[in-house]
This record gives structure tokens, C-alpha cells and sequence, in this order.
């Protein structure tokens, strides 16, 4: 007997011959290579004989599923119509970006969709936009960078602090927050999201542990930051119990690092041989949540929207220790994700790649530029933008235009007149890179309601 497994060894067992060979000895190959054939055959026979009991295993899981009820592969058309949708701020979208939720709207899993006053041309869905499918997720849908959110945090600490020690905020940011692909923390910290079963039963997952680890309070490259700065609260009858005033305030955004890139990456590349679309749609190639890979998928997922809120907590943690304080309010909210909601009376998907989340009551940010003020918001639960709102401005220019159009010079200049201190950043996230966050807010008073305002004073970023 070889050592390497090979399809007629499977046959041999009694498998019949079809993709269900394939799918085991994928498998296999990318999890099991290194132990020895026989045991593997072993396990193989007990697969074939009673599949049901494997349903959901790791390894196997796939395999019996193959066995069982093999996932139908065919090619998906669109509809000839789009479900029902909502776009506000039409006119300041770019045409790219409609045509991308037009595609989107005619999927066979499509119920209902949205774009948000902040969209911009992306990959699969826009950046601002919102779909609700019929028990399938799009993990282009949800985005690369799973879980990417807000967090908020609000001191009881003078504002005249702050602009009296501005070199004492910097060394914080400098010293306590790190980005990109190569900072990382010296002392690192244990986290109880590390105990999670998904670490340990998901195969992809458990590789990635040790760099979740290792990245554990950090941020991104790109539009992610850190910064100190001013929290306006403008109602009294806010849902922080704060009275009306300005406080001392820590503004993150960021997402899931390396563990959600790697989940993405993976799962598209299974949607895309699961669910074949036209060339021009291949983006939204979606997994069933009823088979194995969808609801492996899922709990990836929903793991790495735990893990880039972790993330924010340490960041927040490292710099409360700093301060000598404790935040008297923390504001959270995900906005490249995908949550079980209920749509016209039905349970759907919803996909917010770019959307802040905006049911009645919820609590938010969306923030503005490195110049720009944020908004503190509360939603109103609006049902037409599927109880969504903006996640930000929204870019004017992309990356590579910033660099033809701006220098460091109008940077700098802009920073000067803002009074604002930056750490880190590159030309494409010069403040002039998005659109006017005031026309974007008032683009959507029917979707929320403002709470607040956060201004930023000492910014750091990627370098």
C-alpha cells in the first residue's frame, strides 16, 4: 500500500464515484496529509457507513454532506427584475456603485436592498451598500475585512487636558497603539476569545490562531485609526446618560486583521466553485447557509466580528491605563458584516459592507475625516434602508487619484487648519479623499438621529 491517498483507495471502501471522492481527498490533502493512510481509511469506512453521524464534523463534515445531500453545482442567471430597493443621497453616488447594487438586486437569493448616501464603487456589493438574501450569505457581501467597526470610548477628563498636553496624547498613541502588517505588541495579552471552539474545531480557524494572537490589539493599514479627541454631547436626553457638554474622547476603527482577510479569502474562493455567476457578477457568489461550507462559514465569521470587537477592547483598555481613567461611556457598532434579521416578516441575511446598523433606538458612529467631525447617532429603524445608515462619508477620490492630486503639502495644510496633530498617513487618506460628511448626515435624517459629535485632535494611522 502507497502512502498517499489516492480516489481508488476510496473506491475501494465502497465511495461511489463521484465528486464525493473529490471533496474527501481534498480535504484530506489540506488537513489530514501528514498522518498515516491507514487510519485514514479507517475513519473513511465509518464516514460511509453511517454519514449522517459525521454531519457537521470538521474534517468529515463535508464528506458526509457530499454522501448525504450533495451540494447541487450549477450555474446561477440573474433575474430579469430587481427586488425592491432604496438609494439615498442618489446624486451624490457615483454610477459605478448603483449598477453594482442593480446587479445585486437581481440575484435569485436577493430580497431587498439599499444604498447608503456614503456609497462608492468596491468589490461584490458597494461600499454602502445593503442586501438582504434568502438564507445564503455573501462573503463579498460582508467584505475582506470582516467585522471592521467603531468603538467609541468617553473620558470625564477636561478638554483643556487635552490641548495642554498634547505631546503626553501623542506618546500614548505612538507608544500603546500599533498598524499595519508588521507592529505588533511586545507585552502581549491573552484574550478569552482565544478559547473559543471555533479555534479549535474549524480547521482554517485553528491555523490562524497564532496570528490572531499576535495581532491582538492592533489596527490595519488604510483608513484605519486611533485618535484623541472632542465629544460634543448635544442631547440631554441621550442614551449614555451623559449630560449635555464635552468630554475627552478615544475614537477607533478598525476590523479583524489577518484572521478575518484569511476567512474571506477562503470562503469566497468555496462560493465561487459552489455558486457559478456571470463573469461580471462573480463577486456575489454566495454559500447556502442549509450545507456545510455556509454554516462553517458563519460561525467563521461571526467569530471574527468577536474578535475585531476584542481587538478594539484592548486598544481601549491599553490607552484607559494610560490616561488613569475610566470611560464613563463606550459607543460600539460592526459595519462589514452580516446578521440574521427579520424583513417583511420573513428571516433574512442582511449584508452591511459599509452600513452602520440603524434599528430604533441602536446606538452608533459614523465618522467624518481626519479633519472632519464624527456623528454620535441613535437609529430610527427605518425599513426602507433595511434599518441601516452610512458608515462614514465616503470617498470622493480613490487611492490612486489621491496620489496624482494631492502632496503632503495640502495634507499639512489642511491638518494646520484644523489645529489637528497627525501620526502616521499617507497621501490616500488625505482629508480631501472624501465627501462632505454634512451633506452625507443630511442625506439621512430619516435614518437617524444625531446624539452627539466627536472631533478629532490627535489622529494616528498606519505609516
Amino acid at each position: 500500500m502507497g502512502n498517499k491517498l489516492k480516489g481508488k483507495d476510496l473506491i475501494k471502501l465502497g465511495f461511489p464515484k463521484n465528486n464525493s471522492i473529490n471533496i474527501a481527498l481534498g480535504q484530506i490533502s489540506r488537513y489530514r496529509k501528514r498522518e498515516k493512510k491507514e487510519r485514514i481509511l479507517e475513519e473513511a469506512k465509518e464516514v460511509l457507513k453511517t454519514p449522517e453521524k459525521f454531519q457537521g464534523n470538521a474534517i468529515w463534515g463535508k464528506v458526509a454532506e457530499g454522501l448525504v445531500k450533495p451540494v447541487e453545482v450549477k450555474m446561477h442567471q440573474l433575474r430579469n427584475t430587481r427586488v425592491p430597493f432604496s438609494i439615498y443621497g442618489e446624486n451624490e453616488i457615483d454610477e459605478q456603485a448603483k449598477f453594482q447594487l442593480y446587479d445585486a438586486l437581481k440575484l435569485p437569493i436577493a430580497v431587498q436592498g439599499a444604498l447608503m448616501p456614503d456609497a462608492h464603487y468596491g468589490y461584490g456589493l458597494p461600499i454602502g451598500g445593503v442586501l438582504a438574501t434568502d438564507n445564503a450569505v455573501i462573503p463579498y457581501g460582508v467584505g475582506v475585512d470582516i467585522g471592521c467597526r467603531m468603538c467609541l470610548t468617553i473620558y470625564p477628563i477636561s478638554i483643556s487636558f487635552l490641548k495642554g498636553k498634547v505631546h503626553q496624547f501623542e506618546n500614548i498613541l505612538k507608544n500603546h497603539t500599533k498598524f499595519g502588517m508588521r507592529e505588533t505588541h511586545d507585552k502581549k495579552q491573552d484574550h478569552e476569545i482565544f478559547y473559543r471552539d471555533e479555534f479549535i474545531e474549524i480547521p482554517l480557524v485553528k491555523r490562524l490562531k497564532d496570528k490572531a494572537f499576535k495581532q491582538l490589539g492592533t489596527s490595519g493599514g488604510g483608513n484605519h485609526f486611533v485618535e484623541f479627541g472632542t465629544v460634543s454631547i448635544t442631547e440631554e436626553n441621550n442614551e449614555f446618560g451623559l449630560k449635555i457638554g464635552e468630554y475627552i474622547g478615544v475614537l477607533s476603527h478598525s476590523g479583524s486583521r489577518g484572521l478575518g482577510a484569511n476567512i474571506a479569502k477562503h470562503y469566497t474562493y468555496l462560493a465561487t466553485k459552489q455558486c457559478p455567476l456571470p463573469k461580471n457578477v462573480q463577486h456575489l457568489a454566495w454559500l447556502d447557509l442549509n450545507t456545510h461550507d455556509g454554516q462553517e462559514y458563519w460561525l467563521a465569521m461571526n467569530l471574527a466580528g468577536d474578535y475585531a470587537k476584542a481587538c478594539h477592547d484592548n486598544i481601549h483598555d491599553r490607552i484607559a491605563k494610560e490616561l488613569g481613567a475610566k470611560p464613563i461611556a463606550k459607543i460600539e457598532n460592526h459595519h462589514n458584516f452580516a446578521w440574521k434579521e427579520m424583513v417583511n416578516d420573513r428571516e433574512c441575511i442582511v449584508h452591511r459592507k459599509g452600513a452602520t446598523p440603524a434599528k430604533n433606538g441602536e446606538l452608533g458612529i459614523i465618522p467624518g475625516s481626519m479633519t472632519a467631525s464624527g456623528f454620535i447617532v441613535r437609529g430610527l429603524g427605518n425599513k426602507e434602508s433595511l434599518q441601516s445608515a452610512s458608515h462614514g462619508a465616503g470617498r470622493k477620490f480613490s487611492r490612486k487619484k489621491c496620489k496624482e492630486k494631492f502632496t503632503k503639502s495640502d495634507i499639512k495644510h489642511q491638518l494646520n487648519m484644523n489645529n489637528i496633530t497627525l501620526i502616521g498617513g499617507g497621501i490616500d487618506e488625505a482629508p480631501m479623499a472624501y465627501k462632505d460628511i454634512k451633506k452625507v448626515m443630511a442625506n439621512q435624517q430619516e435614518l437617524v438621529e444625531v446624539q452627539g459629535t466627536f472631533t478629532p485632535k490627535i489622529v494616528r494611522m498606519d505609516k
